[in-house]
């Protein structure tokens, strides 16, 4: 039933969403999200935040008092099939009620929030975290989804939205914690299209450490960003997509640099980086990937993956000079990106609707640096 609601609203707008990123006169506008899709994408959201089961734990288990319930484990964020999306799935709704605070949802979405969101549940979370046999969990997709979660909580003025923050700032400052502690130690990056993406990991916690003012973390992040991947030249992005990729490991680390380099430097490094772009090549790259079957879990991955590849290429495009000819091109396959995925946010199935809108709101939400 919901699908069913959802695509032809999306399918109605599609002029709107294949114009989500334009060229016109070098200049790239964005034309956002709307209400209509708002409400819609809530649905999706307060559907499986509640919803423990299927779910796919990452969970090392010590001994038979480790073999535990999804929600008993993690109170706050036991939803969505795993943590990390209903970590993100949370983000979503936090984001959707700060635009548009009259949403027909609202009042759903500050219940259940004040209910996942507790200072007892973020305790349990916190505790989870400091057990035995935890170091490695979520790193790095989930800690930087948490912290973008803090990082959208941080920016609102609402009174709940504060009790929210203060409640959930301590597992955020655990979460700095282990990247202070762990990044030093990463010796080299990873780069793959999946969850332990480093440049992912590094670029969302740039963000939070800008928002929230902790130079150390933005000071750590900018020198390992530096060392991982400013010296990279020619990447082969012609291999991309792999079969489950819902990043592209090329955009991304690109999306990342655009942070942390001045906008000459960036201009100088994108362009020994991906060299072909400014022609339309690779053509793996630049048209959207196809996706076969979105009942399965893996496959569907691809369609967050356009969905990415459509706000890494807005980004990037943005930090580029108006003139430079790789602009038009990331703006246009941005915008086909774009309109391939979001008629597909939700498909009815679940291996797709748990977390696909998060990626979809996060895409038309977000203003261009």
């Amino acid at each position: 039933m919901l699908a069913a609601m959802l695509s032809p609203a999306l399918l109605a707008g599609r002029n709107q969403i294949q114009a989500f990123t334009r060229t016109r006169a070098g200049a790239l506008e964005t034309n956002g999200l709307t209400q209509e899709q708002a409400s819609h994408f809530a649905a999706l959201a307060l559907k499986c935040i509640r919803k423990e089961y299927p779910n796919k734990p990452d969970h090392t288990i010590n001994d038979s008092g480790d073999v535990k319930s999804p929600r008993s484990m993690h109170p706050s964020f036991y939803g969505c099939y795993d943590w990390h999306s209903s970590v993100h799935g949370h983000w979503m709704l936090v984001r959707l009620l700060r635009l548009f605070p009259k949403l027909s949802e609202a009042r759903e979405i500050r219940d259940a929030l004040n209910a996942n969101l507790s200072s007892r549940n973020i305790a349990v979370e916190v505790a989870y975290l400091g057990q035995e046999n935890r170091q490695s969990f979520e790193r790095t997709y989930g800690w930087a989804w948490l912290l973008k979660l803090a990082e959208e909580l941080h920016r609102w003025n609402d009174l709940d939205g504060a009790a929210w923050s203060k409640n959930l700032k301590t597992l955020a400052d655990s979460l700095v914690e282990r990247y202070l502690a762990f990044l030093p130690k990463q010796t080299y990056p990873i780069r793959t299209g999946v969850h332990p993406n480093t440049a992912f990991g590094l670029a969302f916690a740039f963000d939070y450490a800008r928002t929230v003012g902790d130079k150390k973390l933005a000071a750590l992040i900018e020198e390992r960003s530096r060392t991982y991947f400013q010296g990279d030249l020619n990447y082969p992005a012609s291999w991309e997509p792999g079969g489950e990729d819902f990043f592209s490991a090329a955009l991304m680390e690109a999306d990342l640099m655009r942070r942390v380099l001045k906008p000459a430097e960036f201009q100088t490094w994108f362009h020994r980086f991906l060299p072909a772009v400014s022609r339309g090549e690779p053509k793996s790259l630049i048209h959207p990937a196809v996706v076969s079957d979105r009942s399965d879990p893996k496959l569907v991955h691809l369609d967050g993956l356009n969905l990415s590849r459509a706000w890494c290429m807005r980004s990037i495009a943005s930090a580029l000079p108006k003139t430079d000819p790789a602009r038009g091109v990331l703006a246009r396959a941005a915008a086909q990106h774009a309109g391939d995925a979001l008629s597909h946010v939700a498909s009815g199935d679940y291996a797709g609707e748990h977390w696909l809108a998060s990626f979809a709101v996060y895409l038309l939400s977000t203003p261009e640096p």
